[in-house]
Formats: C-alpha cells, structure tokens, sequence
C-alpha cells in the first residue's frame, strides 16, 4: 500500500475539532486510509508533542487514528538541508531548517504523497511531491 504523510496542520484539525477545517481534514484521512498508509515522521511527532501531556497518550491518539511512524532516511535530510540552502538563497530569513523541509524531503525520497492544508512551500521547493489539500 502507498504512504501518504499527514501533515500536523491536518491532525490538529482533527484533535482540535477546528470549526473551519476538521470536517474536511477528517473526510480526507478516511478516504486516504482506503488507499494508501497513513503516516507520519518524528517532526510531525514532535509538532503534536506540543499539546499532549505525556508520550503515552500521543502514542494511544496516534495508533488510535490508525498512523503509522516512519524514521526519516538520511537521504531525507540531506534534502531537506539542501531545500533549506535554497531558501536561504532566495532571501528566507530562517536561521534553522524548517519542519516542512524535513516532511517535504520525506516525501519526495519515499515517493509518499503529502496531505496538508500548506502547500504553497512544498510546492516551491519539493514540486515531485504530490499534495492533497483543499
């Protein structure tokens, strides 16, 4: 079965029960999920870290949206370093690589497609990457 990576932004919807976006971020990972493994990173892992009290319980809401956890391959980070060089040389003013590098570059090295409602930086620098968003 093909992955597709869940961005954060999508499972906070759904964890968050966000009253613009949760209906059509819940719709999605239910029609992805008859297609394809869902799945995150430890970047998307460590953003939902932010609003859970310990390891354990993130672990059960993981399991209990039916997500896989994937490691990022090192050919994952070294793209992602690139991507962030590039950034850079356009005139971004981040001093650190951006987690959407590190989910872009995920996606473009296992050829996993990306749901996410923030595409306009995966467009620009992971343009293989194909992207389910609204």
């Amino acid at each position: 079965m093909p992955r597709l990576l869940v961005d954060t932004n999508i499972l906070v919807d759904v964890l968050e029960d966000d009253p613009d976006w949760a209906e059509w971020s819940i719709q999605q990972m239910r029609a992805q999920a008859q297609i394809h493994e869902l799945a995150i990173n430890p970047v998307i892992y460590a953003e939902l870290s932010l609003t859970f009290a310990s390891v354990e319980l993130l672990d059960e809401v993981i399991s209990d949206l039916g997500l896989s956890y994937q490691e990022l391959p090192r050919p994952a980070l070294f793209l992602a370093g690139k991507a962030f060089a590039r950034y850079r040389r356009q005139g971004g003013t981040k001093q650190n690589v951006l987690a959407d590098f590190f989910i872009g570059a995920h996606a473009a090295v296992i050829g996993a497609l990306l749901l996410t409602r923030d595409a306009r930086r995966y467009r620009n620098y992971f343009p293989s990457v194909g992207l389910i968003t609204p």
